[in-house]
């Protein structure tokens, strides 16, 4: 449970207290989850049984209410709202998984390997459809504008990574348009509306959706460090698997950008035509022109500016645990 920042000195700490400070209401959240997507049919139920161990993230729950305890307190629609970030971030890792053709997440099987690709589109649409239903339980249109933009600039983000597949000529700032909108748009509008929901002026709302904007940002280049430099054993899921399917990240970029001409078409054909060693072929190369470290010095300079973002919201103990996993997400690719 909360791999984000699993695995990193003084983790441990740092998840003790969260469960102090909302580790009742994150239980509730998960009830709130469990209750809403439940099925009486056999197997949906047993495929929704395995999905609450292959799901293991729970980032986007723990933003909501963070920032609402932050700004005055945790009411109901946080607790319903936690759940349904998490609703759309899980249909999307398990339509990733379809898109990668990854085989483990979390330790265990994905959904595609253990069933079929069919059997993980319709679950992705089932959650889709009960975040939206859940959502409407509020009663408010707020809520259903902004978790329905926030999935729609997910979708887009996804589908322009898979447009941009094997374009060797991608630049930083595309990359990074990228990633801003599948992972940090839905950071940032947990963090909105767990500030809107507490009753927070405009401007602290913004300051938190800014906040969980480029934590996103640090988080996805983390992550994305780590399909190059990690261990399976360590993260628990496929690595690799944006080599392999020509997803062009921050430290192949950099790599890219440092090479001469006849090294750029070396890596090019390298990355063309892609195999089981390219990750241990490419791996002395990004660390030698330092690649790995760009990587870890950007997503070190969006923590710093997703830590600024909070600098108008008084002194507390949630605001300060929204500091330090800042720092934790990335120093996940250390």
């Amino acid at each position: 449970m909360h791999e984000e920042i699993a695995g990193n000195a003084g983790a441990k700490v740092l998840l003790a207290r969260v469960q102090d400070l909302i580790g009742h209401d994150l239980r509730e959240v998960e009830q709130v989850f469990l209750a809403e997507i439940e099925s009486g049919h056999p197997f949906v139920g047993e495929v929704l049984a395995h999905l609450t161990s292959y799901r293991g993230k729970r980032l986007r729950p723990m933003l909501v209410l963070l920032s609402a305890q932050a700004c005055g307190g945790i009411e109901q629609a946080h607790l319903v709202l936690a759940a349904v970030v998490e609703m759309i971030h899980t249909a999307t890792l398990v339509h990733d998984d379809v898109l990668d053709e990854a085989t483990t997440r979390r330790h265990v099987a994905t959904v595609n390997s253990r069933w079929s690709n069919e059997t993980s589109v319709l679950l992705g649409d089932y959650l889709f459809t009960h975040a939206f239903h859940l959502t409407s339980s509020l009663g408010d249109a707020t809520a259903c504008r902004m978790i329905g933009r926030a999935t729609n600039v997910v979708c887009e983000g996804e589908m322009a990574q898979v447009a941009d597949r094997g374009n060797l000529s991608l630049s930083e700032r595309q990359y990074l348009d990228i990633i801003e909108a599948k992972t940090a748009e839905l950071c940032a509008v947990s963090c909105f509306l767990g500030a809107h929901y507490a009753g927070a002026p405009r401007s602290t709302c913004e300051a938190l959706d800014g906040f969980g904007r480029a934590l996103g940002i640090a988080f996805q280049i983390a992550d994305d460090l780590l399909d190059v430099v990690g261990t399976e054993s360590k993260t628990g899921k496929s690595l690799g698997t944006d080599l392999q399917k020509q997803k062009l990240t921050l430290p192949i970029i950099h790599l890219l950008a440092q090479s001469s001409p006849a090294e750029v078409e070396t890596l090019r054909e390298l990355l063309a035509h892609p195999s089981p060693h390219t990750r241990a072929t490419l791996l002395p190369l990004l660390e030698s022109r330092g690649s790995l470290q760009y990587a870890r010095d950007r997503a070190d300079e969006f923590t710093v500016s997703a830590r600024e973002q909070l600098a108008s919201l008084p002194d507390s103990p949630a605001r300060q645990l929204l500091e330090d996993m800042a720092d934790f997400v990335a120093v996940r690719s250390a």
